[in-house]
């Protein structure tokens, strides 16, 4: 390495650096940036996280995974949203204007989400085998709210009820159960 541009930039009359010091020199400040880009991903993470992370319980995580079902297709129809609000209104004991809140509410977290699994972690350590079957009875509710049964709606079932550890045997059933009702 050639550190001669160091000992040039030095001002007149002050002596240059021996090739040792420079080195030193170098080295330290690279220590130092380091150090400095180190301390700022950290902050910048940890202030992230805080902001990132809403407590998410199991009312909420559920009904957010009932929204990305109701996308999952791109098209929101007005008989996804009723149902919706009937999910809502039956399963939470809600009024109906808290059913429209927590119906935002749900949009909002799952808006934000990045994956299925943080919502189905919380699902699968806080509900009972009852309410997950429940759970995904209601998510093939949203599906055929519309009368319509889409490849990608089908899909956010299957890998939620998968991540739930839901049998696709019983996803099966409870999918014809409810396909039966919309006739």
């Amino acid at each position: 390495m050639n550190f001669q541009h160091i000992g040039e930039l030095a001002p007149r009359g002050q002596a240059t650096l021996r090739r040792y010091d420079r080195t030193k020199v170098l080295q330290n400040r690279g220590v130092h940036m380091l150090d400095a880009i180190r301390n700022f991903f950290t902050e910048l993470s940890a202030s992230a996280d805080d902001e990132a992370r809403p407590v998410i319980d199991k009312k909420l995580a559920s009904a957010a995974l009932l929204v990305q079902v109701m996308a999952a297709d791109g098209i929101v129809r007005p008989e996804e949203e009723a149902k919706l609000k009937e999910v809502l209104l039956e399963n939470y004991d809600l009024s109906p204007g808290q059913a429209e809140e927590f119906a935002e509410e749900a949009r909002e977290t799952q808006n934000r989400a990045v994956d299925l699994y943080g919502f189905t972690s919380v699902l699968k350590r806080d509900m009972s085998e009852d309410e997950r079957l429940s759970l995904v009875e209601d998510l093939w509710e949203m599906v055929f709210a519309d009368g319509n049964l889409h490849e990608f709606e089908d899909n956010v079932v299957w890998r939620v009820a998968e991540l739930l550890n839901v049998q696709s045997r019983v996803r099966l059933q409870l999918k014809r159960r409810v396909e039966a009702r919309q006739d």
